[in-house]
Formats: C-alpha cells, sequence, structure tokens
C-alpha cells in the first residue's frame, strides 16, 4: 500500500471524490477539527467500515466529532468561523480550558547542572520519559489523546527535545534510572538514520544501570507497513537487534484500542518481524465510550494480542484533558468491563493491569469495589507513585457509581488519601 497522509483540507479533497462521507458531516468534523487535531493515513482509512462509519470504531479513533465539542464551545466556533481573528482566539480559548497539560506534566521536567531537559519527564524514580524533536508527529491522530497539544502548532504547549546529549548526562547522574521511554507524538514516525542518532550515542555511553529502552507507539496500528515495507524497515529491524546485542531489553509499548487494528495480514507480518529481532511487545489503551467501553471488545483483543506473541499490559482510564467528556465512562463500570473481560481471558493474558489512571501523585488502579463495615468502598492500588514509598499499597474510597476520575473520590475510613498526607 501507498503511504499517504491527509489534514483536514486534504482529506476534504479526497472526499469530494470518494463520497466517504455527506457533507453535513464533513462540515461538523472541519468544525471540531479546529480544536482537536486531525490527521489520517490511506492504511487507517482501509480499517473503517464506510457504509456504517457512525458506529465504526476506528472512524471515531481519528475523526473528531461535533460531540467531542461542549455545546457553548462548539457554538463559540460556529459564531466566529468568518472572522479570522476572533475565530483564533476563540480555539486557543477553548484549548487552553481542556487541562492541555494532565497529571501534572510540567512539573516533571528534569534539571542538571542548571539546565533543563525541555524535551524530558522524570516522575518515577526508574525511568525517564524523552520526547525526540523529530518524533512529534503520529501517523495519524487519536481523537482521545491526552497529547492532543503536541499537534496543536502552539509552541507553549509542546514537549521536544533533540538534547540527547545532555539526557546520557543526566541519566549517569541518576543511578535509580532503569528504563528510558521513547515516545511522542510517535518515535517511530523517524526515519531509522534520525531515530539512530538518538539510540546511538545512548548505546555507545555504556550507562551500566540502564537496562531497559521502550518505544511508545501507535504505529503498528496505524502503519504497520513500517516493519514489513518501508524503504528502510530492514535497517529500523537491525537497530532493534543492535539494542537488544548490547545487552539491553527492548520493550515495544504498542497502542491497540480495538480488536480491529489486529486483523490484517500485514499487521501480523509486522509484529512477526519486530519480536524476531528478540523485542518485546507490550499493549496499553485506555478504555473509551463509542470505541472500546465493553468486556467483549477487551477480551477479543487481549485474545488476539496474545495468539500474535503480543503482552497485554495496561488497561487506562482516559485522562481529564481534551475531549474526556465524550469517552470517559464511571469507574465502576471501567472495572466491570476489566472484570468481565479478564475472567475469560487464560492467564496468559492476565498480564494486563487496570483500570488505572495516570493522575498527579502516581498510577492508580481500581482494583475491585467491596463492602467493609456496612460501607461500599472502591479498593484501590498505587502501581506506579511519585513517591514510591505509596506503590502496592491498598487504601479506599467511598463508592461513587458516577466518578470518572479521581479528584471525584473521597476517601474512605480516613480524612486523606494516602499520597495526601
Amino acid at each position: 500500500m501507498n503511504y499517504k497522509a491527509y489534514n483536514i483540507k486534504t482529506f476534504k479533497e479526497l472526499n469530494e471524490k470518494e463520497k466517504f462521507l455527506p457533507d453535513n458531516e464533513m462540515k461538523e468534523i472541519e468544525i471540531a477539527s479546529l480544536v482537536f487535531p486531525f490527521k489520517v493515513n490511506s492504511y487507517v482509512l482501509s480499517l473503517i467500515d464506510w457504509k456504517n462509519f457512525k458506529h465504526d470504531p476506528i472512524f471515531r479513533l481519528v475523526f473528531p466529532q461535533k460531540e467531542m465539542l461542549k455545546p457553548e464551545h462548539y457554538e463559540k466556533l460556529i459564531k466566529n468561523l468568518d472572522k479570522k481573528e476572533a475565530l483564533q482566539k476563540a480555539v486557543y480559548e477553548i484549548r487552553m480550558s481542556l487541562n492541555p497539560h494532565p497529571a501534572g506534566q510540567k512539573e516533571n521536567i528534569p534539571e542538571i547542572n542548571g539546565k533543563k531537559l525541555e524535551g524530558s519527564q522524570h516522575k518515577y524514580k526508574e525511568t525517564i520519559l524523552f520526547f525526540p524533536k523529530q518524533g512529534q508527529t503520529c501517523h495519524a491522530y487519536c481523537s482521545f489523546c491526552f497529547r492532543w497539544p503536541q499537534f496543536t502548532g502552539i509552541n507553549e504547549l509542546k514537549f521536544a527535545s533533540r538534547e540527547v546529549e545532555v539526557l546520557i548526562e543526566y541519566i549517569k547522574a541518576n543511578p535509580t534510572i532503569t528504563d528510558i521511554l521513547f515516545t511522542g507524538g510517535d518515535p517511530l514516525v523517524m526515519s531509522s538514520k534520525l531515530l539512530r542518532a538518538y539510540i546511538e550515542p545512548i548505546l555507545k555511553a555504556k550507562i551500566p544501570h540502564l537496562r531497559n529502552i521502550r518505544f511508545g507507539s501507535k504505529v503498528l496500528g496505524f502503519w504497520p507497513y513500517r516493519f514489513v515495507s518501508d524503504a528502510d524497515s530492514e535497517d529500523l529491524l537491525n537497530l532493534f537487534k543492535e539494542i537488544i546485542d548490547s545487552g539491553y531489553n527492548l520493550a515495544f509499548m504498542a497502542h491497540f484500542n480495538h480488536y480491529k487494528e489486529l486483523e490484517s495480514e500485514v499487521l501480523e507480518k509486522a509484529v512477526e518481524n519486530i519480536r524476531k529481532t528478540g523485542a518485546i511487545i507490550r499493549t496499553q489503551a485506555p478504555v473509551l465510550r463509542h470505541i472500546n467501553a465493553s468486556s467483549e471488545v477487551w477480551e477479543n483483543m487481549w485474545k488476539r494480542q496474545v495468539a500474535l506473541g503480543m503482552i497485554p499490559y495496561y488497561m487506562f482510564i482516559p485522562r481529564d484533558t481534551g475531549a474526556k467528556h465524550y469517552f470517559e465512562i464511571p469507574l465502576y463500570e471501567a472495572w466491570k468491563i476489566y472484570k468481565n473481560a479478564i475472567r475469560n481471558v487464560s492467564g496468559l493474558a492476565r498480564t494486563v493491569r487496570g483500570p488505572s489512571m495516570s493522575a498527579t501523585p502516581g498510577k492508580v488502579a481500581v482494583t475491585g469495589v467491596s463492602e467493609i463495615n456496612g460501607e461500599k468502598v472502591f479498593v484501590l492500588n498505587m502501581l506506579q507513585a511519585k513517591n514510591d514509598e505509596y506503590v502496592d499499597i491498598p487504601f479506599f474510597a467511598k463508592f461513587d457509581e458516577k466518578a470518572t476520575w479521581l479528584d471525584e473520590l473521597k476517601p474512605a475510613f480516613a480524612e486523606k488519601f494516602i499520597f495526601e498526607r
């Protein structure tokens, strides 16, 4: 398949020829895309059932919907469509009201010898996140993405860095760091040549306490040809082998939101090629209304992932940013989806953790609902924490059937949660 990426303008031109969408639907998508970044490619378009596009999970995954905007925001855009400066101001104000940096991301920027690593985050002592400058885009944009500000063109909202030497200096000075996660955007949109410019200095540095290199990527779902037939596919796979031959564990943190992304032959071949390098593929995704909010979807997705040799890793709660109101489901519902799915898969798929909220204090999982001393409560657990003393200590919140995020919960049997003391 030939790779062709589309922005809202070029997709509109394609739609005029192919008639994927009626004019009214196209117009609503245009308006929603003023706030939420839009990008799609030829492969993703081929996954969509255009005869039933309104209910197709891949369509909702990449095409911004009118309902993703709050009614007052949509009306504000409509009112200013013909007023360039007023429209730009309205778009900016709406974006700033959508919590563009959830979970205190701006607070996690590391520093060494007076130098800030602006394109990095260091929240948990074992893992540093690195945002390579040329990887701050994706093959297509997820409509729910909590890093949507990366793609808006607003510099103040971006994380990006090419300062690999400062990164190495920082890792050397922090012996608790065992993992580096290349993220974005998607670092695997970069050519293998560009990626080598980041990876090879790290390999040559031979940092004794750095053991794991991770790539957070949606490329398997959005362009699996990256590992099959792209011009530098072979060199990219060779780079993976070089990482492993240098003594590192290479973890491919793959994002899949629906089992429809796992059904193509080219996806199977891409997974096979990656696994042959010795890399481990772990899978993760948030549970999203309109896309995968059913136990059957997750059950099928985990079974398929295991069959392909991948390891189910995380079920997330969508972060409190962007179009959260459109995608969110109550924590209780998310837990029931997880529970009903996990009981129908073998132990090989029960490696998945969640449903988990990546909140300011850490990753908080809803591990159950119970009744203690006559009170119904959520059983919570910190899978990861800024203060590692709180990791794997169960704690309780008052049961709230409507709560969708940590800040909506109140502690049970205590005045404060453990991370607030």
